[in-house]
Order: C-alpha cells, then sequence, then structure tokens
C-alpha cells in the first residue's frame, strides 16, 4: 500500500471512531471501557512479543516498547476509571455512607427520622 493510502485509512478510521463512540451512552461507558481493556491487553501482548523476539531491528523494538509503555497505562487507567464509575452504581448503605466504602459518617438521619421514631 502507499504511504497516501494508509495515511486516508487512517483519517478515515479516526473520523469513524469518533462518530462511534461520540454515540455511545452514559450507561455503556463501563462496559465498553471493559472490553477496550482487554484489547489493550493484546497490544500489550503483542509489543511484548515484539521487544522480546530476536533479530528485530532498533525502530521495532522502540516501537514496541511504546505500544507496551502506552498500553499498560491505557489498561490501568481504564481499569481506575472503570472501578470508579461501578462505585457510582452501588447503592447507599442504612449508615448514610456507600455500601462497601467502610465508612460510617456517624450519621443518625435526620431530626425528622428521630422524631418519628
Amino acid at each position: 500500500m502507499s504511504l497516501i493510502t494508509e495515511i486516508t485509512i487512517f483519517v478515515l478510521a479516526v473520523f469513524v471512531g469518533f462518530e462511534v463512540i461520540s454515540k455511545v451512552p452514559t450507561m455503556l461507558h463501563t462496559p465498553l471501557m471493559s472490553g477496550t481493556n482487554a484489547v489493550h491487553g493484546i497490544v500489550l501482548l503483542g509489543g511484548l512479543l515484539v521487544v522480546g523476539a530476536e533479530g528485530a531491528d532498533t525502530l521495532v523494538k522502540i516501537a514496541g516498547t511504546v505500544a507496551v509503555t502506552f498500553g499498560t497505562i491505557n489498561i490501568v487507567g481504564g481499569f481506575l476509571v472503570t472501578d470508579r464509575m461501578l462505585e457510582m452504581f452501588k447503592g447507599r448503605s442504612p449508615g448514610g455512607g456507600r455500601a462497601g466504602s467502610g465508612r460510617d459518617n456517624g450519621n443518625k438521619g435526620s431530626p425528622n427520622d428521630r422524631a418519628r421514631g
């Protein structure tokens, strides 16, 4: 393929990707992030294979190292964002704090709750 063809495919992929991602509803963000983490796990594995390959050019090893670095950053960041998003969907505990947070903020209810009994 010529360089012009590859650049054209890349630009079209950017536009299509932007359109697809911008149409994703908020509720589907977390499952989509989990799928993206799986894809970046494959990128990370491929980068490790390239870096460890015998007889690879220096440029190829540098590209593999960059892929491993960015893949790792994206996987860790994706899991952190996914975890934070899932925390938002947990219900509230009777003590007033988030369920499973291990925190008790000492909330005894409103004065109206205490008056009712």
